[in-house]
């Protein structure tokens, strides 16, 4: 998670379920985890949390994240993105059938 937010910046719970086929309140528990660790901050869009790494991380919590994602290696954190950007596609397809449903509805 720490990885993803890393190199992607805000990302959804959703995102992180998707990716990793998690489910919803597993993901959710760890990013609380997390957020009182002070690692990441986290704002609402409607019923979805975005998360980020927290702006006011310390000088240690920096190190300690980059050494995080250094960790992981290229090719865990490479399989990772890919994971993300199959999720993001998908994701990216529902919402088109949904807003073409709703047009049709309105309509």
């Amino acid at each position: 998670m720490v990885a993803l937010l890393h190199d992607r910046g805000e990302l959804c719970v959703c995102d992180f379920v998707g990716s990793f086929g998690l489910t919803q309140s597993k993901v959710s528990r760890h990013l609380r985890y997390l957020y009182h660790a002070g690692l990441v901050d986290f704002t609402r869009h409607g019923l979805w949390m975005h998360y980020r790494l927290s702006p006011d991380l310390s000088p240690e919590q920096k190190m300690i994240v980059e050494a995080a994602v250094q960790a992981m290696g290229p090719e865990q954190r490479r399989l990772l993105q890919s994971k993300l950007d199959q999720w993001l596609v998908q994701k990216a397809a529902r919402r088109a059938v949904e807003e073409q449903g709703e047009a049709h509805t309105q309509s």
